[in-house]
């Protein structure tokens, strides 16, 4: 477990460290830039939970995943510094690979 906290932490020290993705980035780069580390590179999960086509997330909609990236979720701290279109990007690209 404390393996676990330990990667947690250095990815959000990373994240916090690295500049921002491009403004003109895809949401398939916003991810990988940001999500990925936590969330997996195919959304199947890690740290992070899966955000796949079985998931959780799945289910949610598309204000619940924006909201939970701009403000953040429990151990997932908040990418407010990205604009409303680089989130329509990454949530559309969520959305593409959960097949919806």
């Amino acid at each position: 477990m404390r393996e676990v906290g330990c990667a947690l932490l250095l990815t959000l020290a990373l994240t916090a460290c690295s500049p921002g993705p491009d403004h003109d980035a895809t949401g398939e780069e916003i991810y990988a830039q940001l999500c990925a580390g936590c969330h997996g590179a195919g959304l199947g999960g890690g740290v992070g939970p899966s955000l796949g086509p079985d998931s959780d997330a799945a289910a949610e909609s598309d204000e619940f995943i924006e909201f939970t990236v701009r403000n953040g979720r429990g151990r997932m701290p908040s990418f407010s510094s990205l604009d409303d279109q680089q989130i329509d990007r990454l949530v559309t690209y969520i959305r593409e690979v959960q097949g919806r």
